[in-house]
């Protein structure tokens, strides 16, 4: 799974953005000073860094410069105060990835956290026609079956999924024996897509509906995205 670091001291917004971002699939830890920020980031095991700049303890811009001294690569994005144009420009400087203006919507927020997610790991391309899916440098067969699962869920990209309209648009079934055979061709699919697939952050489950597929994370072989005239 996916895991943020959030560095953020005011606590109605920390657990805002963590309650949403947890809905979204990842794995976040809360730090609520840049002292606590500072030893989480060291630790190591994180693929990104949400920093607010203004903390108690150490400053964003402390924990930010530290990170960057250390040899630290992990993909920050910093939370900035509205107008404050030098604070932007000097998380840059520091070596911040991208940064988002407080007030900020969630939707932005989530668009930015995931173009640094891509650009931070191999590209998973799919391609119907050919049935591939490609991590990085490396291919993987689709069987025919999950081409057609796959395909499905790319023309509803981000939207939950219910098994039952699965197996009734594909199979025209809807009987226990196949809703189990569907999770098992789906298990197959994350072995293909996923960095790890017993912690999913592309093919989700729904508890109690079915699956969903984070769009974002996904390039078809025409470079569009999925939604992109998938049918």
């Amino acid at each position: 799974m996916t895991r943020i670091l959030l560095v953020e001291d005011d606590p109605g917004m920390a657990h805002g953005l963590a309650y949403n971002l947890a809905t979204e699939g990842y794995d976040v830890v809360r730090a609520a000073d840049g002292d606590e920020g500072l030893r989480q980031a060291r630790a190591g095991g994180f693929d990104l860094v949400l920093l607010d700049l203004m903390l108690p303890g150490k400053s964003g811009f402390e924990v930010l410069r530290r990170l960057r001294a250390d040899g630290n690569e992990t993909p920050v994005v910093v939370l900035t105060a509205r107008g404050a144009e030098a604070d932007k420009v000097a998380g840059l400087k520091l070596g911040a990835d991208d940064y988002v203006t407080k007030p900020f919507g969630l939707a932005e927020l989530l668009a930015r956290i995931a173009t640094r997610l891509r650009r931070a790991r191999p590209e998973v391309t799919v391609d119907l026609e050919a049935l591939t899916v490609t991590r990085g440098t490396r291919s993987a067969r689709l069987t025919p079956t999950e081409a057609e699962i796959l395909a499905y869920l790319l023309a509803r990209p981000e939207r939950a999924v219910e098994r039952a309209a699965l197996l009734r648009d594909l199979w025209g079934v809807g009987h226990a024996a196949e809703t189990r055979t569907l999770d098992n061709h789906v298990a197959r699919l994350r072995r293909k897509l996923e960095d790890d697939p017993a912690h999913p952050a592309i093919l989700l489950t729904v508890p109690g509906i079915g699956y969903r597929l984070r769009a974002a994370a996904l390039q078809h072989r025409d470079g569009k995205r999925p939604g992109d005239g998938v049918s």
